[in-house]
């Protein structure tokens, strides 16, 4: 009888409850080794005595018994260990009971998206237009630029200019199309801390009025021309994507590309039209997470479980921010809203708006957390079939507590760096830290990434356990390694 091999205590067990763990199976013997009845004595020339086939039925097998091996103890092995990554097989067809039930989970929610979005989108009515005119943007390229006092074109500098004179630019611009294509303009820039810095050879973009063509007036210089930078910037990423994922990196890419047109085609237009923000936000959202997660993860059981814990963590979200921004009293009028609502020429929702931001914000990184957490329960699960669901849920959760750490502090470090410029000019302000952070610009990112990161440490909890209530129902198909091992033991016996 072999002897237990003590298993060093897990101080991780001590909140969820420990995992079984044994010790390591015992060698098998070579087939070479004839197997001889107990109480028989060898004898010089002698055949091997053939085994029964009783005996042969009562040997242990890998794969049948996989709860208790010959010395009667467990034989299953720990469970590999797990880190932040969603690397994962195939996986296995789900059984009927699983299916049916995830079936009754989704499909109200899938139809209620369906129905929003056909609810929610503007059917027939016109494109909404800016009630601020913007100008036709024109490509053009600086051929010359110079430093001199603020003149006006035909204007001529008599005697020496004043010493507290400001200093302009003068640039030509040789326009690259339009109905003046290849004429060449002059425009006074001046030259001030909050302008961007134009020298011979930038490529820019001008603001054409529509009047006269020829006309230096008609056009005011806008920006640089960024397309060619950002699409090799785009190709690298899509590149690195393909290179590492493969066929799945691409599936990722082609779930972006679809995720960026519902946003293009009905979110923009729906909130300019006048819809409800949160609600068309919602809407979106779950088009977005279904198509997303589906196409990029395919069509299981474990993508079905990330699918229900976004959905219950993004209506926390938007739960949690609809109160506190009421309770806080944000109206989501900043400096760039207050821009909308001046070029949409009518009122729009502006805390709508806020809680919009806040649910399409938090929804890529609840992908990242659910999908992470079903993935690992499915391993946990296919690595030791014999666990209940409150193992699978203990030993789930202890690798989302790594994972949450990361998560939260991914979507605050994001949400500081875009409120960076607001940050600074509070420093700035001189007064005290509860006056700046009660301001209506900082306010609402403390709500926006409190509301997400709570949303996200929910996420956790809710995906593992309804992945370990849904892994612990599903039937798990026998190893590989079990199987042969089982094929070479039972060809062995047969010798």
């Amino acid at each position: 009888m072999t002897e237990d091999v003590p298993v060093p205590r897990d101080l991780s067990d001590d909140d969820t409850g420990p995992i079984r763990r044994v010790p390591p199976t015992p060698e098998r013997p070579e087939r070479s080794q004839v197997r001889r009845r107990p109480g028989r004595e060898d004898t010089a020339g002698s055949s091997p005595a053939p085994v029964r086939r009783a005996d042969r039925a009562a040997r242990p097998s890998p794969a049948r018994d996989q709860r208790t091996g010959a010395a009667g103890g467990t034989t299953r092995a720990d469970p590999p260990a797990h880190g932040h990554g969603h690397g994962h097989g195939p996986a296995e067809p789900a059984s009927r009971r699983v299916r049916t039930l995830l079936v009754a989970l989704l499909a109200p929610i899938a139809l209620l998206t369906v129905v929003g979005v056909f609810v929610l989108y503007p059917w027939g009515e016109p494109p909404a237009r800016s009630h601020v005119p913007s100008g036709v943007p024109v490509d053009g390229e600086i051929t010359s630029a110079a430093v001199g006092p603020c003149l006006a074109p035909g204007q001529v500098q008599v005697g020496a200019p004043p010493p507290d004179g400001k200093e302009c630019l003068t640039v030509e611009v040789t326009l690259s199309e339009g109905n003046a294509e290849g004429s060449t303009i002059a425009k006074v820039v001046p030259i001030e801390p909050s302008t961007p810095r134009f020298a011979a050879g930038d490529k820019v973009v001008l603001s054409y009025s529509g009047a006269q063509p020829e006309d230096p007036g008609s056009y005011q210089i806008q920006d640089f021309q960024r397309g060619t930078p950002l699409l090799l910037l785009a190709g690298l990423f899509a590149l690195a994507v393909i290179v590492l994922g493969r066929w799945r990196g691409l599936a990722a890419l082609v779930a972006l590309g679809l995720s960026f047109l519902v946003i293009a085609l009905f979110i923009l237009p729906a909130i300019l039209a006048g819809e409800n923000p949160l609600l068309v936000a919602i809407a979106g959202s779950g088009l977005i997470m279904f198509v997303a997660l589906y196409l990029t993860h395919g069509l299981s059981a474990r993508t079905s479980v990330a699918v229900l814990g976004t959905m219950i963590s993004l209506t926390l979200i938007g739960v949690l921010a609809a109160i506190f921004s009421a309770a806080a009293a944000l109206t989501g009028l900043d400096e760039n809203t207050t821009t909308l609502i001046a070029a949409l020429g009518h009122g729009i929702d502006a805390r709508g708006l806020l809680l919009a931001g806040v649910v399409i914000g938090a929804l890529g990184v609840l992908d990242d957390v659910t999908v992470t957490q079903t993935s690992a329960v499915w391993e946990l699960r296919r690595a030791n079939p014999s666990l209940s669901w409150r193992e699978l849920y203990g030993a789930g959760l202890r690798i989302g507590r790594d994972h949450v750490g990361s998560a939260v502090n991914t979507l605050v470090m994001a949400y500081a760096g875009a409120a960076l410029p607001v940050l600074l000019l509070a420093s700035l302000s001189g007064v005290g830290l509860g006056t700046i952070l009660g301001s209506q610009d900082l306010a609402q990112e403390i709500v926006r990434t409190l509301a997400g990161s709570i949303g996200i440490v929910a996420a956790v909890p809710v995906t593992t356990a309804l992945a370990a209530i849904v892994a612990s129902k599903q039937d798990v198909p026998a190893r590989p390694d079990a199987e042969k091992a089982e094929r070479a033991e039972n060809h062995s016996g047969t010798q």
